[in-house]
């Protein structure tokens, strides 16, 4: 089993920043496919960004590519989501997800294990 811990969201200001972390405990992250998806309130949830397992590969949604980083430690069994230049319409839950494939790819879906979420919201 994994357990996935989002933290980092909160309120912050049109422009501003967040870093999201996505701590995994029981099987780890290592060599595994992590993605950051969102769920804004009535509309279906998205993939945001996603990395693979061995790190080497990235795939970003175009709407955050050039303000959006994700990256992982997998000593400390984390994942980060660096966002930058935050703009209104990135509110929404944020959500971590595992899932176990391959150490090169970088799946939009069918993610195994999900988190809890974390919050965002960015005024104008």
């Amino acid at each position: 089993q994994v357990r996935l811990v989002e933290s980092g969201g909160g309120l912050v200001q049109a422009g501003g920043s967040l870093r999201l972390s996505c701590a995994a405990s029981g099987r780890t992250f290592r060599s595994n496919a992590v993605g950051w998806f969102r769920q804004a309130p009535g509309k279906e949830r998205e993939f945001v960004a996603g990395v693979s397992g061995s790190g080497a590969h990235t795939d970003y949604v175009d709407s955050v590519k050039g303000r959006f980083t994700i990256s992982r430690d997998d000593v400390k069994n984390t994942v980060f989501l660096q966002m930058n230049s935050l703009k209104p319409e990135d509110t929404a839950i944020y959500y971590c997800a595992l899932r176990f494939i391959g150490i090169d790819y970088v799946p939009r879906r069918d993610y195994d294990y999900w988190g809890q979420g974390t919050q965002v919201t960015v005024s104008s």
